[in-house]
């Protein structure tokens, strides 16, 4: 007889298994648009939950994202475009998202917020309340070539109090965008 323990863990070996088919798919899909000049993949590392004053579930992360540059629009709101990636910390959580974000320029500077819902796994790391989670982001970054940037992040993980508790956290990394 199956427990919800028993389905509680076969659901998160599940995920874990999708995570990886989604993290091949995104380098699969990324090559194969490499002559036209339109995928951009960052890659950024940094810190989990800065704001953590006890300091137990501070930690590093490292993560991906993913978006096609066809697929932005220009609209009288600024430059939108969808955005995928996930993020691995050492403590094990691990953050699947995909969501929007707009982009702003003032000269080689970017302005880049986003929002984006996903899956969170908590490992031996945070426990944020629940599976279902929302990063708020805002990039900063600046043109170090026509095809490369380099930038700055800050972001908030919450659940909208929809989890049995909802604390949060901050995080802030730096990233390398590079267009394809």
């Amino acid at each position: 007889m199956c427990t919800f323990s028993d389905l509680g863990s076969i659901f998160n070996e599940m995920i874990k298994k999708i995570l990886h088919v989604f993290i091949f798919l995104l380098f699969a899909y990324s090559n194969s648009y490499a002559d036209e000049d339109n995928t951009d993949i960052t890659l950024y590392t940094g810190q989990f939950d800065i704001t953590d004053d006890v300091g137990d579930d501070k930690t590093t992360l490292f993560g991906i994202e993913h978006r096609n540059t066809d697929l932005f629009r220009n609209t009288f709101l600024g430059k939108f475009s969808p955005v995928s990636g996930a993020f691995h910390t050492a403590k094990g959580s691990t953050y699947v998202y995909t969501g929007v974000e707009a982009k702003y320029s003032l000269g080689p500077l970017k302005i880049i917020p986003s929002f984006a819902p996903g899956y969170y796994e908590k490992g031996d790391g945070k426990d944020l309340g629940d599976v279902l989670e929302f990063k708020s982001e805002l990039k900063i970054g600046f043109d170090i070539s026509e095809s490369s940037k380099i930038g700055y992040t800050y972001s908030h993980i919450s659940n909208n109090d929809w989890g049995s508790t909802n604390p949060g956290a901050d995080n802030q990394s730096i990233t390398f965008s590079k267009k394809f």
